[in-house]
Parts: structure tokens; sequence; C-alpha cells
């Protein structure tokens, strides 16, 4: 692959987007993914074979959903898909991730190597096994109109908008019952909602204290300024320097809504772009399909991997191959 007319972006996933499968059929194939799935396992130790196992597994010891099991394999795929992508001759200009999404961003840039990613991702899981059970919940409508449905009591359980993925897409997350609660609330009032895939909350006041415990397992963890341009979801503008460098910033991500949509317009605003979805799914492209910039032709999005575990390879295969003359030749 050559360098592209379009800058590229990598837009990686996070809760939500996991599914049993996802990404096995690359384990093996795909060298350069497969390599860094390895070291990541490895590197993650006894809890990497457990990892490993159950990402392999047709009946996982820990389901899929749990934070413990979703979040690390999001990250390590993540961040394998885009070493994959890197070797195939893409050269990212921009890295924009969701939620965990934005670690795997950071890991790719260089802000942490990947041994530091390892002890994150753990002190991340261990951090989130405190948070009492609950959830998220997507509801189609716009944030604004959804922040006044939220009323003081569900607040002050900890209830809140959690993600503002499109104008009319926005994640609310808190704890039982009162997540599920609020979800039949909504439905009265013809809101339509659906799960996310998730057993905890993210993103919302009920797992601040998890934040901080989170900011305690960056101790020890060098971290740099990123040599790719990350565009961060919670801030919805390039990460600087200084909070790259910032313990806090990242690990109070984890309590902060994500604000992907503005990520994303602050970006596009800047001109046509090409994103690729470099994780399990197509969540972030369908969102990005929605913006003016590729409704009009300006931008182009591509999602290399299926929403299913079916035609995992064949997907890929055929994704490399639109995007090989489109980076090679220009868009």
């Amino acid at each position: 692959m050559g360098e592209p007319t379009r800058p590229v972006v990598l837009l990686f996933p996070g809760q939500g987007a996991q599914y049993p499968g996802m990404a096995v059929e690359l384990y093996g194939v795909e060298p350069v993914f497969t390599t860094a799935m390895d070291e990541f396992f490895a590197l993650m130790g006894q809890e990497g074979r457990r990892l490993r196992a159950d990402w392999l597994s047709d009946a996982p010891a820990v389901p899929l959903d749990d934070a413990t099991r979703a979040q690390p394999l999001l990250f390590a795929i993540g961040y394998s898909l885009g070493r994959a992508l890197i070797a195939r001759g893409l050269r990212p200009a921009a890295l924009i991730g969701h939620s965990v999404g934005e670690l795997a961003a950071a890991c790719l840039a260089g802000v942490f190597d990947l041994a530091g990613a390892a002890r994150l991702m753990a002190a991340r899981s261990a951090a989130m096994a405190t948070v009492a059970p609950g959830g998220m919940i997507a509801a189609g409508v716009a944030a604004d109109d959804l922040e006044a449905r939220i009323g003081a009591r569900y607040r002050a359980a900890g209830v809140a908008v959690a993600a503002i993925n499109a104008p009319r897409h926005t994640i609310v997350a808190g704890p039982q019952p009162w997540l599920s609660e609020l979800a039949t609330e909504l439905a009265g009032e013809g809101v339509i909602t659906r799960p996310v895939a998730a057993r905890q909350p993210f993103h919302c006041p009920a797992v601040s204290a998890a934040a901080e415990r989170f900011a305690a397992g960056f101790a020890g963890v060098p971290l740099a300024a990123p040599q790719v341009p990350i565009r961060s979801t919670a801030t919805g503008r390039a990460v600087s320097p200084a909070e790259a460098v910032d313990p806090d910033f990242w690990a109070g991500q984890l309590a902060r809504p994500v604000r992907f949509w503005a990520a994303l317009s602050g970006l596009l605003a800047e001109g046509g772009h090409t994103l690729v979805e470099a994780g399990p799914g197509r969540t972030l492209t369908m969102f990005a399909r929605r913006h003016p910039s590729l409704r009009t032709g300006g931008s182009r999005a591509f999602a290399p991997l299926p929403s299913t575990a079916d035609g995992t390879l064949a997907g890929w295969k055929a994704a490399m191959a639109e995007l090989d003359p489109l980076v090679s030749e220009g868009v």
C-alpha cells in the first residue's frame, strides 16, 4: 500500500461491540495480528491464558459481556488490528477510540507500550470488578432530550448520559435496578431503547470510585506524547502532550461521557478522510455514515470485520482488497 489521497483515520470501538468469536478467524492466519495478540496474552500472565481460552471457547468460563473479558479483549483486538493494518501500509493520520478503544489508540500511538497496556488493562478490570451490577442502554433520542428525562432520583443513583454517538443515538448508563426502571419509563414515553452488551455501567458517576482506583494502576507505567494524533472522545479534541502524560486524564475517562460524535465531527471538519474501523463489527462506521461528510461522499468508511463471527476471514480479505487500491491510487 502507498499513501492515500485522503488521510486515514483508525476507529477503535469499545464495550458493546464484542461478540462471540470476534476476530478469531484471523488468529493464526493474519501473522501480525496473531503475534500482537499473543504478545498481549503473554504480558497478561495467567490472566492472559484465561482470556485467550475464553476468547477461543464456545463456552467461556467468564461471560464475554463482563468487563473483565470484553474490555481487555476489545483492547487487544483493536490494537492488534491496528498493527496489522499499519503493517499492510496504512499510515493513519489520526486515531479515534471509543471508551476502552481510546486506550488501544493510545498504545498504538506510543503513549504507553504494550507491557504498560497489559498492566493498565489488568488495573482497569480490577477497578471495574468493584462496581455494582448495572449496564447501559441505547436510546434513539438526542442527548439533551435524554438528559431532560433523567430525573433527580436516577441521578442520585448514579445514572447519567454515558455516550453521545450520533445526533439521535445516546447511551445512558447506571446501576440496577434504576437503569431498568428508566428504560421502562422511556419505553412508556415512546422512546426506542435497546440494551448494550454490558454487565457493568461505564462513563457515569456510578464508576467514579472505580476511576480513582484505575488511576492508581498507572504508577510505574511510562507515558509519552502520542506519535500519531489522537482525537479524544473524552474531550472531543486532540489529546495534548500534557494530557497524554497525565494518568488522571486516561483514568478519568472511565467515568466521563464518551463524545464520539464531537470527536468525529471535529476531525471531519478539517476535510475528507478514509475511516477504517479497527475492531469487531461495524458500530463506529455505522455512526460515522450518518455524518454529512460521508453522506456527501467527502469521506468514506470501511469496517473490515463483520458484525458476527461468520465470514470474518472473508470479510477481512474483501476489505483489504478494497482498501489496497484506495491507498495506493487515492480516492
